[in-house]
């Protein structure tokens, strides 16, 4: 009995500090571009989906051969942005990510990984969502990735719920929401990717941009609340509140000189790297939504 009341009131404490260093948001008016799913529950894995689905007035699929986190790259089409300018394997994974294999290897900086350890133990492992890995061994296993679309009244791919579960034991490192959607006075889509999480969730808005070599890169820079970052948004008393965090990604999505696909993911506090992640991408079985592999 005393762990649940301890990670009850662990939980309770962690909105509190939210509400106390973020501002009151109306996700149904001025800041609906913060609407995102919320889950209801102390833990997250895939329970978050169904309520995502009726809210959009679709559906669940699990069942879609070629499940891809958007379905088309060109959504993110705008100024300063071409879909058609990037690699033809880079589009097609994320168009169908379920179409590949994926192998990740991490390195934590010396200094955040006490840290790192420390949020994996006290919440991600627990609530079943952003359990990062925080040695080299804890992927040894490699993972499994599932894509599962969730669509709206007309039957069309609204989002896409991409789940990544630690082989053997299936404990879930990210269950994210996967979308486009367009920030206040912005002239092009960015990337929309919210983590799920217990009256709350956190947001990661990614601005796309290509690089070298047909490559890439999407980013989620320093700047102001309203632009391309990371947010956290939890609900409490009635009311809900929303923050911007410090954390910075950088992915770099390219193909090597052997025609591998691959990804450098960097993720940074305020101006310190924290962690860096290295993906392999390889075309698997289509058919399941369920390719082996890391990530």
């Amino acid at each position: 009995m005393a762990v649940p009341v301890l990670a009850g009131a662990l939980d309770r404490g962690t909105r509190l500090f939210w509400r106390a260093t973020g501002h009151r948001v109306d996700l149904t008016g001025e800041h609906r571009w913060l609407a995102a799913p919320m889950h209801a529950g102390p833990t997250v894995g895939d329970g978050w989906l169904a309520a995502a689905a009726a809210e959009a007035g679709g559906e669940v699929r699990a069942d879609v051969p070629g499940a891809g986190l958007l379905a088309d790259l060109g959504a993110l089409d705008g100024p300063g942005f071409s879909a058609a300018t990037v690699h033809p394997e880079v589009r097609g994974f994320y168009e169908h990510t379920a179409d590949w294999r994926m192998e990740v290897w991490a390195q934590w900086s010396p200094l955040a990984q006490p840290a790192g350890d420390l949020l994996a133990r006290l919440f991600g492992r627990r609530v079943q969502q952003l359990a990062l890995p925080v040695r080299p061994l804890d992927v040894a296993h490699g993972m499994d990735s599932r894509v599962v679309l969730i669509t709206g009244q007309d039957g069309r791919q609204v989002s896409a719920g991409w789940l990544r579960t630690l082989r053997p034991d299936g404990g879930y490192v990210y269950s994210g929401c996967y979308s486009t959607r367009l920030l206040p006075g912005a002239t092009r889509p960015s990337v929309h990717v919210a983590f799920p999480l217990d009256q709350g969730n956190v947001q990661v808005f990614l601005e796309p941009r290509t690089g070298p070599d047909r490559t890439l890169e999407l980013v989620s820079p320093p700047g102001r609340f309203g632009t391309d970052g990371a947010y956290v948004v939890v609900r409490d008393g009635g009311a809900t509140y929303a923050a911007r965090v410090p954390i910075h990604e950088h992915f770099r999505l390219y193909v090597d000189g052997e025609g591998v696909l691959r990804t450098d993911h960097r993720l940074d506090l305020w101006s310190m790297t924290a962690l860096r992640l290295h993906y392999k991408l390889t075309r698997g079985d289509s058919g399941t939504g369920r390719p082996g592999g890391g990530h």
